[in-house]
């Protein structure tokens, strides 16, 4: 996979279609991205939750297009794909058929329910040791032939929790695996993953289980010659141990982390994280979800009687910067947080990252400048490509707090957005990272007073450099480079002039 910054979108939401988005990247978009993560095109694309909920996880929403239009992405772009290894739609045909015939069906065994992880029953303190990312417990009753049965539904009544360990499962996850690497697909990101593995008398997450299911399905990917990346929100401590067993992993840190620089003009935090972060992560400061807390907060797993385990930030900073962000939107993303907006992650903030610095096009650009000198693989989401504001529109018809960052563009929005000096100056600052070879190598930090200083150097090109300078009191950059043939630029102002190596 290329060292390139990659684009995250909803092919409906960007380009209308697969098609659609793929004349977007080769058109005006071009040179910016050179990878994709397309969020989930299986059918169907609009479900319970925005896809991540397939009836059948094998076949493309023919109203986005086919296999051939993914194959056809594949040949300009590096592709990543989710594999959503949790759970399936309520509305499968397999869990369609184990409801009607219960313990009779052949797929019967691929779904959890309360009893086949707790066989000989289970105590109060196992239930509330499980961990999940919203109130109350797991289990929705659901009648499986002629039974009621407590069946696992980690997310939502619509989302049935797999047994990845049963034959059934197994068969249904190298299914999905073969489609997806026959496509031409780079990369494939195992979402939810944390939650995969269910052991009784334990968190039920992200347990040493989990981190042998994962270890396991990342050798059958490989095979494949396909990449994995692991989506799991959680202690940033947690995010290095994965680190170590998988290509590559989220740094959710950077975010909030990015946020509380700007917001406070201490940049202490930020600058300790980047000697100690994984080396092979996506950086992100935006995704379809929300703006994470729980990845620089304290451990949430620590059970009664063990000490506990401090996060990155003090709660105390945690809770300055989630009203710091409400304060920055105007009040709109806690309209769309917590149980306000009916949202699955009480531990993230529904904003986009443009509203979540207040539209300052200037503090935009240093924090994305900021994202593309930390190594690793950057990714932008869409709405961020775009220099997106807050939908509270789709919030207000829908009721789902991340809606607020999942704006649907029009081609003529596209058109106009990319017209806006802020989006052009964030393209070519993209195309800055992709062409200068300084970026393949780690980075050297230091801070002094306000001043946040990073500096790239060749690996493969050792007399190529890229230097930034952001004085995080008020945002200004600064960016120095030197190319591999020894000539060497300098920009004072991100959006009046944007670097071009």
């Amino acid at each position: 996979m290329r060292n390139e910054v990659q684009l995250i979108a909803y092919a409906d939401r960007l380009g209308g279609d697969l098609p659609g988005l793929t004349r977007l990247l080769r058109g005006p978009l071009a040179g910016a991205f050179g990878g994709v993560h397309v969020l989930p095109f299986f059918t169907p694309y609009d479900g319970a939750d925005a896809g991540f909920d397939p009836v059948d996880h094998t076949a493309v929403d023919p109203r986005l297009g086919s296999w051939d239009d993914v194959r056809e992405l594949a040949t300009t772009h590096d592709t990543v794909v989710d594999l959503i290894v949790n759970h399936v739609s309520a509305e499968s045909a397999a869990f369609g058929d184990a409801r009607a015939r219960g313990d009779a069906s052949p797929h019967a065994g691929m779904f959890l329910t309360m009893s086949s992880v707790f066989p000989d029953g289970a105590t109060e303190e196992d239930l509330t040791r499980i961990y999940r990312p919203r109130p109350g417990l797991p289990f929705t009753p659901i009648r499986l032939g002629d039974r009621l049965r407590y069946v696992w539904t980690t997310f939502t009544p619509q989302q049935i929790d797999i047994d990845v360990r049963s034959p059934a499962g197994t068969a249904y996850l190298t299914s999905i695996l073969d489609a997806v690497a026959g496509a031409g697909v780079t990369l494939v990101r195992l979402d939810a993953v944390g939650y995969a593995v269910k052991t009784p008398g334990t968190t039920c997450f992200m347990t040493p289980e989990t981190f042998a299911f994962i270890e396991e399905f990342t050798g059958q990917a490989r095979a494949r010659g396909v990449d994995v990346l692991v989506e799991v929100h959680s202690y940033f401590r947690r995010q290095i141990e994965i680190g170590r067993s998988v290509d590559l992993v989220y740094d959710f840190a950077l975010p909030p982390l990015v946020l509380h620089a700007l917001y406070t003009g201490d940049g202490t935090v930020l600058a300790r994280w980047m000697a100690e972060r994984p080396a092979n992560s996506v950086t992100v400061l935006d995704t379809h979800d929300g703006i994470g807390v729980i990845d620089v907060g304290p451990d949430q797993t620590v059970q009664p009687g063990e000490p506990p385990r401090p996060g990155l930030l003090e709660p105390a900073q945690v809770d300055a910067l989630v009203h710091g962000i409400h304060a920055r939107t105007g009040g709109a993303s806690e309209r769309a947080t917590g149980a306000a907006a009916s949202n699955l992650d009480l531990y993230q903030v529904n904003s986009t990252f443009y509203d979540a610095l207040g539209g300052d096009d200037h503090a935009y650009l240093a924090a994305r400048a900021i994202q593309l000198f930390t190594p690793g693989v950057p990714q932008v989401y869409y709405v961020g490509a775009l220099a997106g504001g807050n939908d509270l529109d789709l919030l207000s018809r829908t009721g789902v707090g991340r809606d607020i960052n999942r704006h649907h563009y029009t081609p003529a929005e596209v058109e106009s957005a990319l017209a806006r000096p802020v989006v052009a100056a964030l393209l070519d600052l993209c195309r800055f990272r992709n062409t200068l070879p300084a970026f393949d190598g780690g980075v050297e930090v230091e801070l002094v007073g306000s001043v946040l200083r990073m500096t790239r150097r060749g690996v493969a090109e050792p007399a190529a450099t890229a230097h930034l300078a952001v004085d995080l009191a008020d945002a200004s950059a600064t960016i120095g480079w030197t190319t591999a043939d020894g000539a060497s630029g300098r920009t004072s102002d991100l959006l009046a002039a944007p670097p071009r190596a």
